[in-house]
Order: C-alpha cells, then sequence, then structure tokens
C-alpha cells in the first residue's frame, strides 16, 4: 500500500491577512492560472527584491501594473481601490505578489520592510562577517602536496624501499 498524505486543503491556509487602518483585508489565494500568471510577470521583480533592490515596476506599463495587482489581490482589490490610497495599495498588492511568488516568509519581509530595499538587504556587518567567514575557511584549507618529485627513496620492483638488502 502506498503512503497516504493529509488532504492538501486541510494543510494550506490560503489566505494572506494584512492589516490597514485598524482592518483586516483577507487576500485569497488566486486561481492556478492566475498565480501561473503572476509567478511569470513577476520573477524578475523576486528577484531583485530578494537580492536587496527595488522593485523596478517601471518594467510594466500602468495598466500592466494594475493588471498584476488586480490578479495578485483578486475580489479584495476593488475594496482596497475604494479604501486606501495609492502608496497602500502598492505595497499591499506588491506584499500580496510576494507571497504568491516567494510564500509567507518574503511577504512579511517585504510588509516590514516598508518596501525600502535597504531594509531587505543584509547590513553591513553582516555582509562583513559572511565574508569573513568565507575567507577564514578558504585560509584553514590545506594546499595540496607537490607531486613533481619525491623526496625519500624510490620503491623497488618488489615493493621495498630502495637499498641494499
Amino acid at each position: 500500500m502506498g503512503a497516504r498524505f493529509e488532504a492538501l486543503d486541510e494543510l494550506f491556509d490560503d489566505t494572506l491577512t494584512l492589516p490597514i487602518g485598524g482592518r483586516e483585508y483577507v487576500i485569497p489565494s488566486p486561481t492556478a492560472e492566475d498565480g501561473l500568471r503572476v509567478q511569470r510577470i513577476t520573477t524578475l521583480a523576486a528577484r531583485l527584491q530578494a537580492g536587496g533592490e527595488a522593485v523596478d515596476t517601471t518594467l510594466l506599463d500602468d495598466e500592466e501594473e494594475i493588471d498584476l495587482f488586480q490578479l495578485c489581490l483578486g475580489p479584495v482589490y476593488d475594496e482596497l481601490l475604494a479604501e486606501v490610497d495609492w502608496t497602500q495599495l502598492r505595497h499591499v498588492g506588491l506584499t500580496a505578489m510576494f507571497w504568491i511568488v516567494s510564500g509567507v516568509e518574503t511577504a512579511e519581509k517585504y510588509w516590514r520592510s516598508k518596501g525600502d530595499p535597504s531594509l531587505l538587504a543584509p547590513n553591513r556587518e553582516t555582509r562583513r562577517a559572511q565574508k569573513k567567514s568565507g575567507s577564514a575557511t578558504a585560509s584553514k584549507t590545506r594546499s595540496r602536496g607537490s607531486t613533481s618529485g619525491t623526496s625519500g627513496r624510490r620503491a623497488t620492483a618488489s615493493g621495498r624501499k630502495g637499498g641494499t638488502t
């Protein structure tokens, strides 16, 4: 008998809840088709953001950017459009995009960063520590010995070291 797993719909909470102005907006997971569209559209932006660079929304024209937010926010888009300003809508839309593309941890990092890429990138101290640990590891690696010659006596055909018997 094969392995039996829990029902997939019981494993996932397919919503993202974002608090704005004392209210919680619950964004549902997109359809599979819409999720794949978001994935295709945002692959480059997600890579830039993960690397600590600003999301370059100039990659999309205004209409494409609105379409992306509509895909990411689903039925909550119209509600947000009527109740929040552009900065908040954009932040919510991009947070939802990161949730769809990279998961809840990436979305939460983006949300907390307020969209500031410098808050996502490792700070200078962390980068220096990473460099030091990388170079320290390399310096402890022993260099390979020379194989260009031998310093001892050669073995004879019988396998014993040369010399008198």
